[in-house]
């Protein structure tokens, strides 16, 4: 099961992920992220994944997607940080690590 908060405020658009990121909840991210960035243009976007405690590859690929087009990946557990900083490491070969950074709110 996922769930996936979306918080507009001001200029920024954060999605807030609970659950596991696979499967067809990929897909379900991936819908939400595109409908609101279509319509919510000229904002800063980002992906809390504090609450996530899985990702299949397909969510990996996802997640590489969004940070490769500007979209601002958090987390703070250990485990979850790991991945998003192989996520932003896999970004930075294709030269776009310029668009995308990893924020460890536990620090």
């Amino acid at each position: 099961m996922l769930r996936v908060t979306v918080q507009e405020r001001d200029d920024r658009v954060e999605f807030r992920v609970e659950g596991k990121l696979k499967g067809p909840w990929v897909i379900e991210l991936e819908r939400c992220w595109r409908s609101t960035s279509s319509r919510a243009t000229g904002k800063t976007f980002g992906v809390n994944l504090d609450g996530v405690d899985f990702i299949d590859d397909k969510g990996k690929a996802l997640l590489t997607e969004m940070a490769g087009a500007g979209v601002e990946l958090t987390a703070t557990e250990s485990m979850m940080l790991s991945t998003v900083q192989q996520i932003l490491a896999a970004n930075s070969t294709e030269d776009t690590s310029e668009h995308s950074e990893v924020t460890n709110h536990g620090e």
